[in-house]
């Protein structure tokens, strides 16, 4: 038998948008789109790696600190205070700078926020949070963040972003992307899923050759060859992360894709997620981010269909014209709109794109 317990009163919609401790900064009250085709990890205790940011600057939309799972025990300490460094004496130019923390139940987590927080939040932009369940993580580190803000004196709150790497995130994604305004997106963790959904899978993200349908048996012979098709095993968890961002005005990522040989299904996979809404993805090796680049900027000839139809529909968008032949409506325009948009953000970014989009 289920039964309902009593919550409280609830929170009054004004409130939402008032800091949650004084002297913080004032919350958002719409999270910003910044172009995040690819957030791309480094270790901060790595020398090499670091000595690569200022070039991977250049290449990448987002370049994430690594603090959690791939850190060894004995490199947290270390990760953390090369994040510093790099946010106080790396110019990053117009790339965004991430970290991911560890774990809410980790013994280095609080160390982690209050040392990133006081010593280089106004460099940080996101901070990504490992395995949320539901919207009690997220208010934990919504009222953690803006007392650490209000102490460091920090102009502009840090927005923060979740990975759902349980079956209870995913239950609660709707909750967790609703939980504070500083809510930024959310992103899919295959491989930590996958092991709490005890899904029969040891691969990190992607599809497998067990997960398909069969043809039916060609004139009932089931001994005869038949054409099968591999399935997806995340377009489930993916279309709901999707929707739940885009009711919350939030943004979805997929994670990482972990076979790094294997850049053409690595590109099926991220385009897969593009197409469903997602608006970037994990790159974990430099080959990745190209393929993260080209997947989700959006095609030339679509960027110029796009505008024609803009065009020939006016501003408004209302009625329906043909064009080639084509019905196109008011539905057909605001698919339009969100690809031009996306086109003019990459252009003011990226002189290649703005040549090939003609803008």
């Amino acid at each position: 038998m289920i039964t309902q317990t009593y919550a409280g009163p609830v929170q009054s919609p004004k409130d939402f948008f008032r800091p949650l401790a004084v002297g913080a900064p004032t919350p958002l009250r719409e999270i910003p789109f910044r172009p995040s085709r690819m957030i791309h990890f480094f270790d901060p205790s790595n020398p090499k790696m670091v000595a690569k940011v200022p070039d991977l600057a250049t290449q990448v939309d987002v370049l994430l600190g690594n603090l959690e799972d791939a850190i060894q025990a004995s490199n947290k300490e270390a990760a953390r205070h090369g994040l510093v460094e790099v946010a106080n004496s790396v110019d990053l130019g117009q790339c965004q700078l991430w970290t991911r923390v560890n774990d809410l139940g980790s013994p280095w987590v609080l160390d982690d926020l209050t040392t990133l927080v006081t010593e280089a939040g106004e460099k940080i932009d996101v901070v990504m949070i490992p395995k949320v369940e539901g919207p009690e993580d997220i208010h934990y580190v919504d009222r953690l963040l803006a007392q650490l803000e209000a102490k460091a004196g920090i102009s502009r709150p840090l927005q923060v972003h979740a990975i759902l790497e349980t079956a209870r995130g995913v239950a609660s994604v709707e909750e967790i992307c609703a939980a504070s305004p500083r809510m930024q997106g959310i992103s899919l963790g295959p491989a930590d899923l996958a092991a709490n959904r005890r899904m029969k899978t040891t691969r990190v993200g992607g599809g497998h050759p067990g997960y398909l349908v069969r043809q039916d048996p060609p004139g009932g012979d089931v001994e005869a060859d038949r054409l099968t098709y591999q399935q997806d095993l995340w377009h489930y968890t993916v279309a709901r992360m999707v929707d739940a961002c885009a009711m919350n005005g939030i943004y979805p990522y997929y994670g990482p894709f972990g076979d790094i040989k294997d850049t053409v299904a690595c590109e099926d996979q991220f385009r897969n997620a593009y197409l469903l809404g997602c608006v970037g993805a994990w790159s974990l090796h430099p080959v990745q981010i190209e393929i993260a680049k080209r997947v989700f900027s959006p095609e030339p000839d679509e960027v110029a269909w796009a505008k024609r139809v803009v065009e020939e529909m006016g501003e408004d968008g209302r009625g329906a014209v043909m064009i080639d032949g084509k019905m196109q409506d008011d539905a057909t325009y605001k698919q339009c709109k969100v690809v031009l948009a996306l086109a003019k953000e990459l252009a003011a970014r990226d002189e290649d794109l703005a040549k090939a989009y003609d803008l």
